[in-house]
């Protein structure tokens, strides 16, 4: 199961409670959260890397692993590295660890060890064009990873796992974790 957008109204995700996760289907509640984040993200600073690093890790990991997840299935790793979202790269195995997505964690360093060592012969094609991005997808090393991240789902199915991880850590999510407010 993928990520799948959804249209959602701002009072699904605005403020979240203990019980709005509950009653939130679950097609619907990586979505819900990631947008929450995303909102929390806009208030907490101007410099979203220094917003993304100041939230709580369970937070965190849900907003890098849906912006990994979102990159890599649409255009592979070197879409995801080339993109602004590639700069919480070095975040992405912590987070996918975190959520217990152990397989996911060990093939993301990979990635990032790869990007590491071709950075040169993976960017070099990267001139600022459509032309260019799309070139730096030949003889790339990222490609058989990108194989292996789609395959990788039928072993450890990441979106049953953050829905899990979500529902088991609700308190982490919740606005008002007593659920009072």
């Amino acid at each position: 199961m993928r990520i799948l957008p959804t249209s959602l109204h701002p009072s699904e995700y605005l403020y979240l409670t203990i019980s709005k996760i509950d009653k939130t289907s679950d097609s619907r509640l990586i979505q819900v959260v990631f947008r929450n984040i995303r909102e929390k993200i806009k208030s907490l600073a101007d410099d979203e890397y220094q917003a993304v690093s100041s939230l709580s890790k369970s937070r965190q990991a849900i907003y890098v692993i849906w912006h990994l997840q979102a990159e890599v299935n649409n255009g592979g790793f070197n879409q995801f590295y080339f993109n602004p979202v590639g700069k919480y790269a070095h975040l992405a195995p912590q987070a996918l660890s975190h959520v217990g997505a152990n397989k996911f964690s060990q093939l993301v360093v990979k990635a990032n060890m790869t990007y590491e060592d071709y950075y040169d012969k993976i960017t070099c094609q990267q001139d600022g064009t459509i032309e260019g991005f799309s070139r730096s997808y030949n003889d790339n090393p990222l490609n058989e990873l990108d194989r292996q991240f789609y395959q990788l789902y039928s072993k450890e199915d990441l979106t049953a796992i953050l829905i899990h991880f979500i529902r088991t850590h609700k308190q982490d999510f919740s606005d008002c974790p007593d659920d009072s407010c």
